[in-house]
């Protein structure tokens, strides 16, 4: 069986990347051929971004102007994609970290024959257009991932590349060098403001370690930002820091000549140069002058962020021998490089002849590619799903979280993952399975290959969030990550992406109160659950014992179309009795009546979440001993429940009892909807402390005895609890 050989695949002999060899298109057209109409197609997307931006009346046009050559040289030449199919499975990638210059993209998109026309263009950053200020994956077609916010794009590229290595180990892992269909380029170009941010150097270090050949970025080195030149900020060597991580790097000097000099044949040698190391990622340094060939605005910060205004661009024109009139195209030039559909469909159609051949002697891992294509489970695999014995000592769900993803392990083997150095305490690693690492970087402790199943991002949390979004938007895999839940911050603006994206991202984060105890108050999140609730599209999941956090993980992996974000407790947490109490199937719906009120008519409702269930259930005997029903409900997902119908809404927490409490180890702020004006919430309104977590939780009044004291409140309010008259 193909599959269940991965973990005996010997190292020596697995290439770390597979140059491809029939379907290449550098194997079937080795020589440049760069003619006038190439020239001519490169100014054309010049002015189409100057009168864009300029139609527009805002945008970033120098940036695409001078990068049209690179833009052009790789759409027109080097990547192996299909215009007609933008989903095309075995296609290169295209990764444009720096967003803000989606006019590199967007006229490549349209000048190679993708679905998008001239007036499209012509609608730059307008409502409702398919050219957006910044691309967007799923709404154009032909943009792999949503760029914008500076650095992410290089880490989805070191996640797609990873991706792919390990999509052909799961299909394709005994094929010999060069001959798999699974094996595919990533190309990203990036800009001064992606290198300088620090994810970028996060990613790109994990880039190295894992050893991509298939991974190849060339860097617009413009020393123009929107302050104009970089060296009041910047002053390294970009190429040599990527030399210490380990890249293979070259420089391309279009600046180093007089007059500036646009040498494409010497970028296109380097990107053959850089396809031949396969054992490195590449790093191109490409040195241009932003806004070429305006006249006045070249080289300034004023190009970067800001229209030319109608006489640089009539000069600019002039300069290219183009009519002054906006959007003036040849159609020859359309022509010309509109062949790259017949060149996509060709490449295409013998990769399709390959896929079919393969698969009619491989009907196993047809049926896998067919599943992982379209994020489909295997019928039944939720019964992998463990369940947890009542326990009154319990289970940290951290440790109930471990057991699951090992159950998990042999029935998903799309599943994969790890954490920012914190595998032993967020229980990551899926026990027996090798790690994703080049053979020779593995450990004692953590042995495997380069088609390993557990991932290691040492603690680079940002740099781990884009790279699992990378994965995601890949396809074929699904990916998880770990850290503390107080560190969910340093990733935050790639946990935001892969909500925008809706990618099903599995976010694992552990010690997720002020029950980590000694650590202190920086490691103790506060308000991070409510922060987190806010991003609009992530799912925060926040189980309160072992069989809630295995249909945590059920609803996760269910979730095809938004991340999931689980928040596990470090300490130990009673394993609730369900014989008693209400099945934790419940937890799909994101809330549910765990304890139902004696009477079957609450006078009030507990509401909590995580490991607070268990006080909220305490409270609610002690209530009950004083004759009030009282009703329990758990809450682990409020996201889930409020997608729930009103219905089931109302029929949890009718709007007739409006006696609430809420009990969450953090700031109130994200439970006010449910608890209501008259509501009372047991929460943390200031940072922690230093101790024992029970001593923490008494300290801070997270006791039984609060609760009550709190329910007692809110029945005051609604007017269930009145004084006694005292006869004066």
């Amino acid at each position: 069986m193909r599959l269940a050989r991965l973990d005996r695949v010997n190292s020596k002999t697995v290439p770390l990347f597979c140059p491809r060899s029939t379907t290449d298109v550098a194997a079937t057209d080795p020589v440049l051929n760069w003619s006038d109409l190439d020239r001519k197609a490169v100014d054309t997307a010049r002015v189409l971004a100057m009168d864009a931006v300029e139609m527009a009346g805002n945008g970033h046009p120098g940036t695409a102007m001078s990068l049209a050559p690179a833009a052009y040289l790789l759409f027109n030449r080097v990547m192996r994609h299909d215009p007609t199919d933008p989903e095309w499975a075995g296609r290169d990638r295209f990764v444009l970290s720096c967003g803000h210059s989606s006019l590199t993209l967007y006229v490549q998109l349209f000048l190679s024959g993708y679905s998008l026309a001239l007036d499209d263009l012509k609608a730059l950053r307008q409502w409702d257009s398919l050219t957006p200020g910044h691309p967007e994956y799923g709404h154009t077609p032909g943009v792999e991932v949503t760029t914008g916010p500076l650095g992410q794009g290089i880490g989805n590229a070191v996640g797609m590349a990873m991706s792919a290595r390990r999509q052909r180990g799961l299909l394709d892992p005994d094929t010999a060098a060069g001959e798999s269909l699974f094996d595919h380029f990533v190309y990203s170009i990036a800009s001064d403001g992606d290198i300088e941010e620090g994810v970028s150097h996060e990613s790109s270090a994990i880039a190295s370690v894992q050893k991509l050949g298939n991974l190849v970025v060339i860097y617009d080195d413009n020393e123009i930002s929107i302050e104009d030149d970089t060296r009041i900020a910047k002053n390294e060597d970009v190429g040599a820091r990527y030399e210490a991580y380990g890249w293979h790097v070259q420089t391309v000097n279009w600046r180093g000549s007089d007059p500036y000099t646009e040498d494409v044949e010497e970028l296109w040698n380097a990107i053959q140069a850089a396809k031949a190391v396969t054992d490195k990622p590449s790093f191109i340094v490409l040195k241009t002058i932003i806004g070429y060939p305006a006249p006045k605005k070249r080289n300034t910060g004023k190009i970067h962020g800001s229209a030319l205004g109608a006489a640089e661009i009539t000069a600019t024109k002039e300069l290219l021998g183009f009519a002054d009139r906006p959007f003036a195209i040849d159609d020859e030039v359309v022509k010309h490089t509109q062949q790259a559909v017949e060149r996509g469909r060709a490449a295409h159609a013998e990769w399709q002849k390959a896929f079919d051949a393969w698969a009619a002697g491989n009907a196993e891992g047809k049926a896998l590619f067919d599943r992982l294509a379209t994020r489909t489970l295997p019928v039944g695999w939720h019964k992998a799903l463990p369940e947890f014995p009542a326990d009154a000592k319990g289970l940290a769900t951290r440790a109930a979280s471990g057991k699951i993803l090992e159950a998990l392990a042999p029935v998903l083997p799309e599943l994969w993952g790890g954490s920012a150095d914190l595998a032993e305490s967020n229980n990551t690693t899926m026990k027996g399975e090798p790690s994703f690492i080049p053979a020779e970087y593995a450990t004692k402790e953590f042995p495997g290959h380069e088609y390993g199943r557990t991932l290691h991002f040492g603690i680079r949390e940002h740099g781990m969030g884009s790279i699992l979004n990378g994965i995601a938007v890949h396809g074929g895999t699904r990916p998880y990550g770990g850290t503390f839940l107080v560190f969910s911050d340093y990733m935050r603006g790639a946990v935001r992406l892969s909500a925008l994206m809706k990618l099903p991202v599995i976010f694992v984060w552990t010690h997720d109160s002020i029950g980590i105890g000694e650590d202190g108050p920086t490691h103790q999140p506060i308000e991070t659950l409510t922060a987190l609730r806010a991003i609009v599209g992530l799912d925060v999941v926040r189980p309160a014992d072992a069989n809630e956090t295995a249909y945590a993980w059920r609803g996760a992996l269910e979730h095809t179309d938004r991340p999931t974000a689980l928040a596990l407790t470090r300490q130990n947490v009673p394993t609730i009795d369900r014989s008693k109490y209400a099945s934790a199937e419940g937890t799909l719906k994101g809330g549910y009546i765990l304890a139902e009120a004696s009477s079957g008519h609450p006078e009030v409702i507990l509401i909590a979440s995580g490991s607070e269930v268990a006080i909220a259930l305490t409270a609610r005997e002690r209530l009950e001993a004083q004759g009030t029903p009282t009703r329990v409900v758990s809450m682990p997902c409020q996201e889930w429940f409020f997608k729930q119908d009103l219905s089931y809404q109302h029929h949890v927490l009718p709007h007739g009892v409006r006696a609430r409490v809420s009990v969450e180890a953090g700031i109130r702020m994200s439970w006010d909807r449910i608890i209501g004006d008259a509501g009372e919430a047991v929460s943390i309104e200031h940072y922690g402390a230093s101790a024992p977590a029970p001593v923490l939780f008494e300290q801070f009044g997270f006791t039984a005895d609060n609760v009550v004291a709190k329910a007692h409140a809110s029945l005051a309010k609604v007017g269930k609890i009145l004084g006694e008259t005292t006869g004066n």
